[in-house]
């Protein structure tokens, strides 16, 4: 089994496999392949903790565990929905399933290699050498994307699709991938429309889903995704971006119902039990939440794919329910956190709640109202976002409940709700975390209406034939209240009536500064960290999100 002239042989791989005896011969391939190192794992648990933190040049991994209810596809998806695995990778799934549905799948997931039992070393080496070659045929895209030079990456991308390249398919997947990312919705549509027409494929259809999406055509892509489901009722990416559809609705119940479904389907995704649980805490289930958060947390404590905002939900349930021992597991388990990972000052942040959390555990109450204090003076700062804004309502709605109260606490919250009230679905989330005090829920509820009125008289100024005043009017709600909507809608006018704005310039200008004071603020909901788009392709970028490119790349005529 000898590699392909010009191809350096592979320095390491990993083995994920239940059975020794199998075990045993893939080693013995990988070494006939020319793999020098081999690391061997028969759980999958172990096998995520390695691909956490080192990188494999092959991982060859079994598609069941008998005694495990998480397959080898499940890793792969969790491993790039969380951006864990790089492109260099060549991740081959072994079974001995030969159905069309199970291949369909494969594909589905981007292999590199899908290898049936029995199987000839031959054909191992065969399928790591197509694996290979591709990586290296596309080697100049991916490597435009180490660099975050999205655009180059784009453009490449559409080369290879316009001309039928090698791999043009897979590269149309990351190009449109690119052009969601970088904020070009219209574009990656036509991509997407482009390759379902070409070649039908769930992925692609998928993507023009997000692009609808992405484009405000939530009704459009909702149909879509409904036909995407009832073609194939197991497609899990599917429910992922309905889910997301109906979040961003604030349609909060059917988004509980789509995000049961994920999980059903997949019971051992990380990421997925998470939004499970922190939907059903800010929807007002909080014994629920708690039940599937302490489950994600045994799962994947340890894992780069658990968000550390599980801790905070759990640890406001257990001081609800009393569980004294629980809450101390959370703090415990921040501490731990912190300690492995000193650089991250968001663990530092979600910690702090706990904290307070735990000093109303033993009643500390004169620290519990200085702790909370210090953090509402934080409000207006920068790197204040929408995050603290809901862990600080939970707090404030739980100590009012318990008659520990700020005196200021109605301005705060009022405040709050000014500042974050951006959608309809950032305000009932916010509304969600203040549901155990339901004044200050209804306060969220008043701002969110405040906000939409000053946002429509503006627009109404424009229409009547003074955009300069709407704009300013504009900005003078935007500096009081640093509410991004107001900000957006700012610039939405100064485009629309460029022409008819005398200082459009020194406007945009001034607007652009004051975007740069909200930085915490956003428009999308999102649960916790999220590190991908629902449904979208890993694009392992540094942990940086891709810039909007200058001048957006677009499709030929007639593709």
């Amino acid at each position: 089994m000898a590699t392909t002239a010009g191809i350096s042989p592979p320095a390491n791989a990993l083995v994920i496999e239940g059975n020794p005896s199998m075990r045993a011969v893939l080693v013995a391939q990988l070494r006939e392949y020319g793999v020098k190192t081999i690391v061997q794992c028969s759980r999958i648990v172990d096998a995520r903790n390695h691909l956490e933190y080192r990188v494999f040049d092959i991982v060859l991994c079994e598609l069941h565990f008998p005694n495990e209810n998480t397959t080898g596809q499940d890793l792969l998806n969790d491993l790039r929905r969380n951006q864990l695995l790089p492109f260099s990778t060549v991740f081959v799934v072994i079974t001995g399933e030969a159905t069309y549905a199970k291949v369909a799948e494969a594909a589905e997931a981007a292999l590199d290699g899908y290898l049936l039992k029995p199987h000839k070393p031959s054909q191992l080496g065969e399928r790591l050498e197509q694996a290979r070659t591709r990586k290296i045929s596309l080697a100049a895209i991916f490597e435009a994307i180490e660099k975050e030079n999205f655009e180059q990456a784009a453009k490449l991308c559409l080369d290879r699709f316009e001309s039928k390249g090698e791999f043009w398919l897979y590269a149309a997947r990351v190009g449109a991938e690119l052009l969601l990312r970088t904020g070009q919705p219209q574009e990656a549509r036509k991509l997407y429309e482009a390759v379902v027409e070409a070649k039908t494929l769930p992925w692609a259809k998928l993507g023009v889903a997000r692009a609808m999406l992405d484009n405000g055509q939530m009704g459009n892509a909702v149909s879509l995704l409904e036909t995407l489901i009832h073609e194939d009722p197991s497609y899990t990416d599917a429910y992922d971006v309905m889910g997301r559809a109906h979040f961003e609705a604030g349609r909060f119940d059917q988004a509980l119902d789509t995000y049961k479904m994920a999980c059903e389907l997949t019971p051992a995704s990380i990421s997925r039990m998470q939004n499970l649980g922190m939907m059903s805490f800010y929807a007002g289930d909080r014994s629920e939440a708690e039940r599937i958060l302490s489950r994600t947390a045994l799962l994947g404590l340890d894992s780069k794919m658990f968000d550390c905002q599980s801790l905070v939900l759990m640890a406001f349930v257990r001081l609800e329910r009393s569980d004294h021992k629980g809450l101390q597991r959370c703090l415990h388990d921040f501490a731990r956190l912190i300690e492995n990972n000193p650089e991250v000052a968001r663990y530092r942040r979600l910690a702090e709640v706990v904290d307070i959390l735990s000093m109303l555990q033993h009643h500390k109450i004169a620290q519990a109202l200085a702790a909370v204090r210090d953090v509402a003076k934080q409000i207006r700062n920068p790197e204040f976002d929408f995050e603290s804004a809901s862990n600080l309502l939970a707090l404030l709605a739980l100590m009012t409940e318990r008659a520990i109260q700020l005196d200021e606490v109605t301005e705060v919250v009022e405040s709050l709700g000014m500042r974050f009230c951006t959608s309809r679905s950032l305000s009932e989330l916010l509304a969600g975390a203040a549901s155990v005090h339901s004044p200050y829920a209804k306060l969220i509820h008043a701002a969110q209406g405040q906000v939409l009125k000053l946002a429509e008289h503006a627009m109404a100024q424009s229409l009547r034939g003074d955009p300069t005043a709407a704009v300013k009017e504009l900005i003078k709600h935007g500096e009081e209240t640093l509410n991004m909507k107001l900000i957006e809608t700012a610039t939405q006018v100064l485009d629309r009536y460029a022409t008819k704005i005398p200082k459009k310039q020194v406007l945009s200008d001034y607007v652009d500064g004051l975007r740069a004071r909200c930085t915490g603020s956003k428009t999308r909901v999102t649960l916790g960290e999220q590190k991908r788009q629902p449904g979208g392709l890993m694009l392992r970028i540094g942990g940086a999100a891709p810039k909007a490119a200058s001048k957006p790349p677009s499709l030929q005529a007639g593709t």
